[in-house]
């Protein structure tokens, strides 16, 4: 094993070699908090460019519908190869680590079911990433969304258009969020010249909520078709949200008893040991 440790080491030292000074533009981009091993990322990079990944097989595909949601579509490219980069990265420190503790420990069944188990979780968890990303960007869209749709109904109703309505709510939103950071970027779309009809298609798209599709669904039937009674229209999925709100409201409460759940467990089985403790020992006579 310790030819094998050494042949790792030497192979990441030449790669490392290779790689270095090719990647610098792109490497500046990237988040150092959330990427720590980022410095290691050229070596990945080379890997994919000398197998001519190109990022379009089923679960590339997968993948970049993730990062859309998440990123949006102008920097998707560039996060696809963050993702593929840093998943590399972290698979060949894995091996470099499960080499390195084979330089002490027999290699048994033990170590084999330990090593794979490896392997596949850290393969998992930078995937299983995106995915909790993608479930609390949800959540937060959820929760701000039925406030933004009150203010927008009350605007509509004094007679402003739903676009000046819309920049009008923005503007007086003081504490940011996901859902404001995305309204933000509909209207700067629309400023810049897309229809609002792609502009409202995009921002659903980004979204992925039940709330947000079918609040666009009716606002691009109402540029299509007109619709006087958008109003209405608008208050009934009003009412909607906020009961979807409450829902996922009571499910965080649910959740949260659930975690708590283990912690008791654990306290409980400490207090009966410290309890059950002195018993024992008074039992026997020690």
């Amino acid at each position: 094993m310790v030819f094998v440790f050494g042949a790792e080491v030497l192979l990441l030292a030449v790669l490392y070699i290779l790689s270095r000074g090719k990647y610098d533009s792109f490497i500046a981009a990237v988040d150092r908090e959330r990427y720590p091993f980022y410095a290691l990322m050229p070596i990945a990079l080379l890997l994919l460019d000398k197998f001519k990944h190109d990022y379009n097989t089923q679960y590339d595909r997968k993948l970049m519908i993730k990062i859309i949601e998440i990123s949006g579509i102008k920097y998707s490219q560039f996060y696809i190869r963050v993702h593929w980069a840093n998943k590399i990265v972290l698979l060949m420190l894995s091996l470099l680590f499960i080499s390195f503790i084979a330089l002490f420990v027999e290699m048994d069944t033990g170590f084999i079911i330990f090593s794979i188990a490896l392997i596949l979780t850290v393969a998992y968890l930078s995937d299983n990433e995106l995915k909790e990303k993608i479930k609390k960007r949800r959540l937060a869209i959820q929760m701000d969304f039925p406030d933004f749709l009150n203010k927008l109904i009350l605007l509509i109703d004094a007679g402003m258009t739903v676009t000046r309505a819309w920049e009008k709510a923005v503007e007086d939103n003081k504490k940011g969020g996901v859902l404001y950071s995305e309204l933000e970027t509909v209207l700067a779309e629309i400023k810049s010249g897309k229809s609002e009809y792609q502009a409202y298609e995009d921002f659903s798209k980004r979204c992925r909520t039940p709330e947000v599709t079918r609040f666009m669904s009716a606002l691009i039937q109402n540029l299509r078709k007109g619709n006087s009674d958008i109003v209405s229209v608008l208050r009934l999925q009003s009412n909607e949200c906020w009961m979807m709100r409450k829902n996922a409201a009571k499910r965080l409460g649910e959740e949260a008893s659930t975690k708590l759940i283990f912690p008791m467990m654990l306290i409980l089985i400490a207090i009966l040991i410290i309890v059950a403790t002195p018993a024992l020992l008074a039992m026997q006579g020690i």
